[in-house]
């Protein structure tokens, strides 16, 4: 089998040198793995959405897994780490890894139903139940890079492409509520920093696992902004109401949700001048 990068996919990825030379090099990494590992590769799963080769396999002993292997990305520069530090609680488990590929060999999770089968209503439970056990803190052996790595890169992106911002003094004000809160940080977990409830996956051992954690060291309060921007009707039509619920689900802070959460969208879109709905959600919460 020769893997295949989804089109869409393959003309982002390969615009960059790093990208173009990892789908050069796919085929033969996935043929290097399979027997390293002893792998039977059955199917690719479609990863148009992602900055993976994902498949699904069997080891030699029968046992289901699935093989992934990540795009060199900045934002999921650690999940190889991450997913060894939680050790499957209550992420999936990392059986194998190979850094230099950024390849890993997961645990399958079965029968890996989305949590987006379910209302969002329920959604909200679920994550902030899974968010408040991925809280900890590692220890010093553990050098985990910090969340404002993350958020100053977004910002330089941003102002790199300020000559396109639709409303400059938003865009101006989600930087300047970032630089806040990243000077402010009062508690510090590990962060998923992308959950959301196309990243948690139905499972026997138990009943949600998260996958594909892209983890960071910083504000638990900056975590709950993933899954309130998946429920962006819900957040317009309310958002003083989702932000409590989801912020007293997990605990946090609910005046920080808040700000994380504009500064997120007054920032996304200023990079993107289509993104009209995440443009007038971001002035609603600058208002509230």
């Amino acid at each position: 089998m020769r893997p295949t990068v989804p089109a869409k996919r393959r003309r982002s990825v390969g615009q960059s040198p790093a990208g173009a030379a990892w789908i050069q090099g796919l085929p033969q990494a996935v043929t290097k793995l399979a027997d390293r590992w002893s792998l039977t590769i059955d199917s690719p799963i479609d990863t148009a959405a992602s900055y993976s080769w994902v498949a699904t396999c069997n080891r030699a002993d029968g046992s289901p897994a699935i093989l992934k292997l990540g795009f060199p990305h900045m934002e999921a520069e650690q999940e190889i780490a991450g997913l060894a530090f939680w050790a499957g609680e209550p992420t999936v488990h990392l059986l194998d890894a190979d850094r230099g590929l950024n390849a890993m060999l997961l645990e399958r999770c079965i029968p890996g139903t989305s949590l987006r089968s379910v209302a969002e209503a329920e959604q909200d439970v679920v994550i902030a139940s899974l968010l408040r056990r991925l809280w900890r803190t590692p220890g010093p052996n553990q050098p985990f890079r910090s969340l404002n790595l993350m958020i100053e890169h977004w910002c330089q992106e941003s102002v790199a492409k300020s000559e396109l911002w639709p409303d400059k003094a938003l865009a101006a004000e989600g930087i300047r509520v970032f630089e806040d809160l990243l000077s402010d940080q009062r508690d510090q977990a590990l962060l998923a920093t992308d959950l959301h409830a196309g990243n948690v996956l139905s499972a026997q051992r138990m009943r949600w696992i998260v996958i594909d954690p892209k983890p960071f060291l910083g504000d638990p309060c900056y975590d709950a902004t993933q899954h309130l921007l998946n429920c962006k009707d819900r957040l317009r039509a309310n958002p003083s109401q989702i932000i409590k619920r989801f912020a007293n689900l997990l605990e946090v802070d609910e005046q920080r949700v808040r700000q994380w959460t504009f500064a997120r969208l007054a920032v996304e879109c200023a990079v993107d001048i289509d993104m009209t709905a995440s443009h007038a959600l971001a002035r609603c919460l600058s208002n509230w």
